[in-house]
């Protein structure tokens, strides 16, 4: 238990660091999250028998990740996004010369992780400049409620859990810590509306609903994920936490969601 708050106080540290930094440093740290995301991903997928392309997933991650970030620090034209498409057709020629028998098992699951662990943190990203130019306000505002949810979830759910929300794939997640959960994250919300006036209150009520919702799903279909391979944690980079997509499972989901959310009432 010692172990698991420090590193978390360690890690929470380290996340404001790079919210509070500023723009480069933001985009940055986030990018080499997902490549972690992605590496841990690629790793577990591999122990099932599959082979994903990892180094051109990678270098694809990368190019992806930078050129559609990069159009919020340099004003270039969309057309340069067209180099990824290579890239992605690059992945089943590169499959032509290995020798596998589930060859397009190995291109699914090579598209699988950057859908899943790649894509969600561009839309992260992309909610801190949903204005044009960076804001943290946003972005710490979603850990925030994030955090709130994923805490009210474990307090009610401990204390008055009875009734399991998806015990086939979290037994021990229950329909009161869910309840839970949006209630503790609605509190933080309104809390941010206080001294962030990007938005009105309700939007950002609406923002702790969807990131609660979302981030449930999120951590129930990572669940699923590591119960189809019979695996506890998605890596040991964090002690007492287990790798980093068991820490942003909550995020791969609800981050999509809450950037078009934000587009709507935006623009």
């Amino acid at each position: 238990m010692k172990t698991r708050a420090i590193t978390g106080a360690i890690f929470v540290l380290v996340m404001l660091v790079a919210l509070l930094t500023g723009a480069y440093v933001f985009t940055g740290f986030f990018m080499f999250l997902s490549l972690v995301c992605l590496i841990e991903f690629f790793t577990l997928v591999k122990t099932t028998g599959v082979r994903p392309h990892r180094t051109i997933g990678y270098v694809t991650a990368v190019i992806i990740f930078a050129s559609i970030a990069g159009r919020f620090f340099i004003a270039f034209e969309t057309k340069w996004l067209l180099i990824n498409i290579p890239l992605f057709f690059g992945i089943f020629i590169r499959e032509l010369y290995k020798k596998n028998t589930i060859p397009f098992s190995n291109i699914a699951y090579t598209f699988l992780g950057l859908i899943y662990t790649v894509v969600p943190f561009i839309f992260y990203v992309a909610i801190a400049f949903i204005s044009g130019t960076y804001n943290f306000h946003l972005a710490l505002g979603f850990f925030l409620m994030l955090w709130a949810n994923d805490t009210g979830a474990y307090l009610f759910g401990v204390k008055f859990g009875k009734r399991r929300l998806f015990e086939r794939h979290s037994p021990k997640k229950s329909w009161e810590g869910f309840i839970g959960g949006i209630f503790t994250s609605l509190v933080v919300a309104y809390i941010i509306s206080l001294y962030f006036k990007d938005y009105a209150y309700y939007h950002w009520l609406a923002m702790a609903f969807i990131i609660s919702t979302f981030g449930t799903l999120g951590d129930l279909v990572e669940s699923m994920f590591k119960r189809s391979i019979d695996i506890k944690d998605s890596g040991s980079i964090l002690p007492g936490h287990g790798g980093l997509l068991d820490r942003f499972d909550g995020l791969l989901l609800s981050a999509p969601v809450i950037f078009v959310y934000l587009y709507l009432i935006t623009y």
